[in-house]
């Protein structure tokens, strides 16, 4: 779940995976590629990592590890609301 959910975030961020890269923290020289390994599933990033790019997308860390679609959704969903909410 995590490749695919990742990219699509990433994707709904409008960002590319070089900039969502370095925005986590990663050397801008391997940023794009280790990006490509995860979302292609190749390689996995730990949960530090994971934690990082959630916040550079606004997306609760959950969501990326929720095997259920539709549970992914709702907590999306709803992180959403309560950031809106918030202000």
């Amino acid at each position: 779940m995590l490749p695919y959910r990742l990219k699509e975030a990433r994707l709904k961020a409008g960002l590319s995976q070089q900039q969502l890269g370095v925005l986590a923290g990663i050397d801008e020289a391997t940023a794009s590629a280790r990006m490509n390994q995860y979302e292609r599933g190749v390689h996995t990033p730990d949960f530090e990592l994971v934690c990082r790019l959630a916040a550079v997308l606004n997306t609760p860390t959950s969501y990326f590890y929720t095997v259920e679609d539709d549970l992914a959704e709702i907590i999306l969903t709803y992180a959403r609301r309560k950031n809106t909410d918030a202000f």
